[in-house]
C-alpha cells in the first residue's frame, strides 16, 4: 500500500479534474503501523459488540446514532440542525429551520432505506441511486437529478471552476469508476481486512 497513488490530475482545457486510481486490484498490506491500528480497532469493535448485548432497545440506540450522524454529516452542506431539533415533530420546528430539519430527516430516511434495500439488493450503483433519490426528495436541490449520477462537471469551493478548491472526476468517468467500485466490493478473491476494505470503499 505504500506505493499506492490515489489518482492524477487530468487537464480539461481551462481546468484539471482529479481522476482516482482504480481500486479493483490486489492490495498488499505491509505497514506495521496500519496493522497495529487495525488490531486496536478490532478490539474496540469486539467491546462494542459485547456492550450491545446489555442495551435494552438496540434499534433505538442505533437510530440515535444515525440521527447524530445525520446532523454531523449535513453540516458539510451548510445545514444547521441540532440533535434536539431532529427529534421534534415538524410542526414544532421554527419555520426558518424547517428546510434544514427536512434535509436531516431525509438523511435518516435514506439511511434506513439503504439498510432495508440491502436485504434485496447487493451494494451497487442502483442501490446508491435509490438512496440518493430518497435523500433529495422534497428538499432544496430536489431538481438536481435525484437518483441519478451527475451529467456535468462540478467543483468544490471557489466562485467558479477556475478558482475551485477541488474538482472531482469528469462526469464521463463516473460510470467506469462506479463499476470499478462495485467489482472491488464484491470480489471475494481480494483478501484484505474488512475495516481496510471499508475505508478504501469510503
Amino acid at each position: 500500500m505504500n506505493n499506492f497513488k490515489s489518482g492524477t490530475y487530468i487537464s480539461r482545457g481551462t481546468y484539471k479534474s482529479f481522476e482516482p486510481t482504480l481500486i479493483h486490484r490486489q492490495w498488499e498490506l505491509d505497514d506495521m503501523d496500519i496493522i497495529e491500528l487495525l488490531s486496536q480497532a478490532d478490539r474496540q469493535l469486539g467491546r462494542l459488540d459485547m456492550y450491545s448485548e446489555y442495551i435494552p432497545n438496540l434499534s433505538l440506540f442505533i437510530s440515535m446514532h444515525v440521527a447524530k450522524e445525520a446532523t454531523q454529516s449535513s453540516k458539510i452542506e451548510g445545514t444547521q440542525t441540532r440533535m434536539d431539533e431532529v427529534l421534534m415533530n415538524k410542526e414544532n420546528v421554527p419555520s426558518e429551520k424547517r428546510d434544514d430539519w427536512e434535509e436531516v430527516q431525509n438523511y435518516i430516511e435514506a439511511m434506513r432505506t439503504a439498510i432495508l434495500q440491502l436485504e434485496e439488493l447487493p451494494f451497487s450503483s442502483r442501490m446508491i441511486r435509490n438512496t440518493h433519490k430518497v435523500l433529495m426528495q422534497g428538499v432544496r436541490g430536489e431538481r438536481k437529478q435525484p437518483g441519478a449520477f451527475r451529467v456535468s462537471q462540478n467543483w468544490i469551493g471557489g466562485t467558479s471552476i477556475n478558482d475551485a478548491f477541488f474538482i472531482p472526476p469528469h462526469h464521463e468517468s463516473i460510470n467506469d469508476l462506479m463499476s470499478d467500485l462495485e467489482h472491488f466490493v464484491h470480489d471475494e478473491e481480494i483478501r484484505i481486512p474488512h475495516l481496510l476494505k471499508i475505508a478504501i470503499i469510503h
